[in-house]
C-alpha cells in the first residue's frame, strides 16, 4: 500500500431525490488506503473500499450506480440508515402511555424499518466533521411529529468516522420533543470477497447464546430460544455455505421461513471499556479479508441477503443475488414496545439517544 496521506473529506453532486432535491455524494478516505463513500440520500453507504492482505482493493458492501437506482429500489434497503424504528413492528402498531399509535404497514401486515417512507428514502444534510485522525461527515435529519405515525419531533444526527486505522464508526444521536420509540440501525450489505463466491466464501461468528425465534411475518414469538444444537449456534467461526445451503434451509422451520437467516441475536458479552461489545465477526475463507463488528446495542439482526432475486445490478456491474451478502443490524429488539421485557427503546423529552457501532478489519490491524 502507499505510504499514509492526512485523512481527507470532499463531496460532488450525485443526482437527485424522486422529490428534485439535490442528492450529494460524500467521499472520506482514511488516507492509509481504506475509502467509503456516502450519499445524502438515504444516508447510504454506497462503497466501502478495504484492502486484503495481498493489497488488491475492492468494496465489501453492495452497493447501487446513482441515487435514481436506491429510489427505484424498493425493498433491499441497500446501506441505508434505518429509522425510526429499525426492523419491525407487529401490525403496525405500539402503545406508549396509554395511547396507541399506528404505523403503515409495509412487510406482511406489519411495520418494517419505519414505514414505507422511513428515513432510508430521506435527504440528510452534511457537513464534514474535522478530525486529524479521521474522515468524518455528519448527517441531520428531522423527522416530524407524526412523521410515519410517530410521536414527537426527532432530531437525528448519524456520524461516519473513517479512521486512519481503518475503522468505520457510527454515532447515532437523537432527541425528541414528546415521548415516542426509536430503534436505529444500517443496513450495508457485507461481501468481503468482492462478489465470488458470495456468503459461501465467509465464515460468521455471533456470540450469541439465544435468538429470537419468528413466526411467518418475521415478529419475535415467545422468549428467547437457546442457540443449542441448532443452526443458529454460531457461537464459533461457522462456514455460512453449508448452513445456507437448499437442504439445510429445508430442514429448519425457521431458516425455511426466512429463506436463510433473518434473525435475532441477544448478545452475551457486557460492553468493555469503551462501552462497545463484540456483535459478529465475519471473514473470507481464503483470510484475503476479516471484519469485526463492535456495539453498545444488545442484539444484532442477521439477514443473509434472502429476498435479493438479481433484479438490481450493484455498482460492480454484478446482479445482486441470493445470499451473496449479509447484514449485521446492530439494534434493540424487534417489536419492543409490544414486549414490556424487551430493554425499553422509549426517548422521552430531555433525554438523549446515543449508540455506536464500529467495523474494524483485523487484517489490517485495526482493533
Amino acid at each position: 500500500m502507499n505510504a499514509p496521506t492526512a485523512p481527507a473529506v470532499r463531496y460532488e453532486p450525485h443526482g437527485y431525490a424522486p422529490d428534485g432535491t439535490p442528492v450529494q455524494r460524500w467521499h472520506l478516505d482514511s488516507g492509509t488506503g481504506t475509502t467509503a463513500a456516502v450519499l445524502t440520500y438515504g444516508g447510504i453507504l454506497q462503497h466501502l473500499t478495504v484492502p486484503a492482505t495481498d493489497g488488491t482493493r475492492a468494496s465489501v458492501v453492495l452497493g447501487l450506480p446513482t441515487a435514481e437506482a436506491y429510489a427505484a429500489a424498493r425493498g433491499p434497503y441497500l446501506g441505508a440508515l434505518v429509522g425510526r424504528y429499525a426492523n419491525r413492528l407487529a401490525h403496525g402498531r405500539f402503545p406508549l402511555d396509554g395511547a396507541d399509535h399506528t404505523v403503515p404497514a409495509n412487510d406482511r401486515g406489519h411495520a418494517l424499518h419505519g414505514g414505507p417512507d422511513g428515513f432510508d428514502r430521506r435527504v440528510w444534510r452534511a457537513t464534514p466533521v474535522p478530525d486529524p485522525h479521521a474522515a468524518a461527515v455528519r448527517l441531520t435529519l428531522l423527522s416530524p411529529d407524526g412523521d410515519m405515525g410517530f410521536p414527537g419531533t426527532l432530531e437525528v444526527a448519524v456520524t461516519y468516522r473513517l479512521g486512519a486505522d481503518h475503522t468505520l464508526t457510527l454515532d447515532y444521536e437523537a432527541r425528541t420533543d414528546r415521548p415516542t420509540v426509536v430503534n436505529l440501525t444500517h443496513h450495508a450489505y457485507f461481501d468481503l470477497t468482492a462478489g465470488t463466491p458470495g456468503l459461501a466464501g465467509h465464515t460468521l461468528r455471533v456470540p450469541g447464546a439465544h435468538y429470537l425465534p419468528v413466526d411467518a411475518g418475521a415478529i419475535p414469538v415467545g422468549p428467547p430460544a437457546p442457540v443449542d444444537a441448532t443452526p443458529f449456534d454460531l457461537r464459533e467461526p461457522t462456514p455460512l455455505g453449508p448452513r445456507l445451503a437448499p437442504e439445510a434451509v429445508a430442514a429448519d422451520p425457521q431458516l425455511t421461513a426466512a429463506g436463510g437467516y433473518d434473525h435475532t441475536w441477544l448478545l452475551d458479552t457486557g460492553p468493555g471499556p469503551d462501552g462497545l461489545r463484540p456483535a459478529a465477526a465475519l471473514a473470507a475463507l481464503d483470510g484475503s479479508r476479516a471484519m469485526e463488528v463492535w456495539t453498545t446495542e444488545p442484539a444484532v439482526q442477521v439477514y443473509t441477503g434472502n429476498q435479493l432475486d438479481a433484479s438490481l445490478t450493484g455498482t460492480d456491474g454484478r446482479p445482486l443475488t441470493r445470499h451473496r451478502a449479509v447484514c449485521l443490524e446492530t439494534q434493540h429488539l424487534p417489536d419492543s414496545p409490544n414486549h414490556p421485557e424487551y430493554p425499553t427503546t422509549v426517548l422521552r423529552p430531555g433525554q438523549e439517544f446515543r449508540s455506536r457501532t464500529a467495523y474494524r478489519f483485523p487484517h489490517l490491524g485495526a482493533g
